[in-house]
């Protein structure tokens, strides 16, 4: 497995996900943001084209030094600077830094994503945003008991990610304020196909 996790997943991840179907989506979530940002799960560097040219740099988090690798022929060239960091390697960044967060399709595969949604509220500045796009738990009792079916074969073959976790919940339950969200089907297979797109904010006094 080390061989498929390390190598073979991040980069079919980045085909699946870099698919233009998710354009539209990536282009919503990344409207609005500015200043030095960081994002969570970034990946092979997918949502780098559809950032506002207001942003200065990307703090990304990334573990996969395949993905890493990857992402490089998207950020040659881009205005923004980008440094990459472990998600243990955060811990290093300062209280009240950064300007924005960003945080696609990442929650659902994070060991802990309390913990990780926490230490974004320590990074980022007092009211500043967390623009995030997730898949989740659907509200159909159909398509929800085949997610819990399909949950732990999901896992096994996609690193970690999960099918029935409640992105809303747990932004809320961390500490940050929904300030907007839509939730709805899109196309495609509806156990992974059921999206929260929306903003959080930081309160003003945390």
């Amino acid at each position: 497995m080390g061989l498929y996790n390390d190598h073979v997943m991040p980069r079919l991840v980045g085909v699946v996900c870099g698919h233009k179907f998710f354009d539209s989506w990536r282009r919503r979530v990344c409207e609005g943001l500015e200043g030095d940002i960081i994002e969570l799960g970034f990946g092979s560097g997918t949502n780098v084209r559809f950032l506002p040219t207001a942003v200065r740099r990307v703090v990304a988090v990334e573990p996969s030094r395949t993905a890493r690798e990857v992402a490089e022929s998207k950020i040659i060239g881009n205005a923004f600077n980008v440094t990459f960091v472990d998600l243990d390697s955060t811990h290093s960044l300062s209280d009240d830094s950064l300007d924005g967060a960003l945080c696609t399709f990442t929650l659902c595969s994070v060991d802990d994503p309390g913990v990780v949604l926490r230490q974004l509220l320590r990074v980022l500045k007092p009211g500043a945003p967390l623009h995030f796009l997730e898949h989740g738990l659907a509200p159909d009792q159909r398509i929800a008991r085949w997610q819990r079916l399909l949950n732990g074969l999901e896992r096994r073959l996609a690193g970690g990610c999960q099918l029935t976790r409640e992105p809303l919940a747990m932004i809320s339950e961390s500490g940050f304020v929904i300030e907007r969200n839509e939730q709805e089907y899109a196309r495609g297979p509806k156990p992974w196909s059921y999206f929260t797109l929306g903003v959080a904010r930081k309160p003003l006094h945390w």
